[in-house]
């Protein structure tokens, strides 16, 4: 039996995941023995659903664990979670934002890496069928070479949760999944209640819109021969939620982590630039980091 617990339980995710433990027999081998939020009730909810441990502090069941969920609302909250398990090596999955801080997530991503954590996580939403099939399309020039992309989702704004940073990871991973993790600059331009976002490629141009509490999401790709795109319903059923939790499990069983360090904390920078472009209406470099 496989040991885990799940930080910052406030988010939905936990309810989604002890439900594929509860109800999946794949991860029939894998027991919630706490759950921990500095939100009672939210602790309080999940005890009385699925029957699990309310913990007193998040660190309680370092070195008792095979893994860690972490899903917290503000991002500012992962890493402070995460970081008395990582001596202990354990695979984590960590929920977007990653971190908000840049400084933040190259400390976070060099200690996993030299205690040997295997991470995974991030938006699910780089999961989602369209987003790979534009991928596939971006890497095999299908339709001729990629002229440039639309893509659109919510964000939210105004919140307790990190504002800017709380929901907008998930349209920042879907552009980078498909197009390239590492743009070499953003503009943004806020009107309304859309923020339109350029992603800047050496050879393209991606255009995105957030749009303030608006939950429609769309995603396209313009090549020499034509365009792909289509929109794409999001909700509690949506297999990304499966996919995600499937890939952590498989670390749990000893498998090997995805994608590199830096590559998982490339939105993080990403977004930044993004804030920074907002706020000063200029183009914004993203910048350059190493582990």
């Amino acid at each position: 039996m496989k040991k885990i617990v799940i930080l910052g339980c406030e988010n939905s995710h936990a309810n989604t995941f002890l439900g594929y433990i509860r109800d999946i027999k794949k991860f029939s081998d894998v027991e919630v023995v706490g759950v921990y939020s500095h939100e009672l009730p939210a602790m309080e909810k999940l005890n009385a659903e699925f029957g699990v441990k309310i913990m007193d502090t998040y660190d309680e069941m370092v070195g008792k664990v095979d893994g860690v969920v972490i899903t917290a609302r503000h991002g500012n909250n992962h890493y402070k979670y995460a970081k008395p398990y990582i001596e202990t090596g354990v695979p984590m999955f960590i929920d977007k934002p990653i971190t908000i801080s840049e400084e933040e997530a190259v400390e976070f991503m060099r200690l996993c890496r030299d205690n040997g954590v295997r991470v995974t996580g991030g938006s699910c939403l780089k999961y989602v069928d369209v987003i790979q099939k534009l991928k596939n399309e971006v890497e095999n020039n299908v339709g001729g070479k990629t002229l440039g992309g639309f893509l659109r989702a919510p964000v939210s704004m105004n919140n307790e949760h990190g504002g800017f940073y709380f929901y907008s990871q998930h349209l920042a991973e879907m552009v980078m999944e498909a197009f390239g993790n590492y743009p070499n600059y953003v503009k943004a331009d806020v009107n309304g209640d859309a923020i339109s976002v350029l992603f800047s490629y050496n050879n393209y141009n991606v255009s995105a819109m957030f749009v303030d509490g608006n939950y429609v999401y769309y995603a396209s790709r313009h090549s020499e021969e034509g365009y792909t795109g289509e929109s794409f319903p999001i909700d509690g059923s949506s297999k990304c939620f499966y996919v995600e939790f499937d890939e952590f499990y498989e670390l749990l069983q000893g498998g090997n982590q995805k994608v590199s360090y830096e590559d998982f904390i490339s939105p993080v920078f990403v977004l930044n630039a993004i804030k920074r472009a907002i706020n000063s209406g200029e183009k914004e470099i993203v910048k350059d980091y190493k582990l």
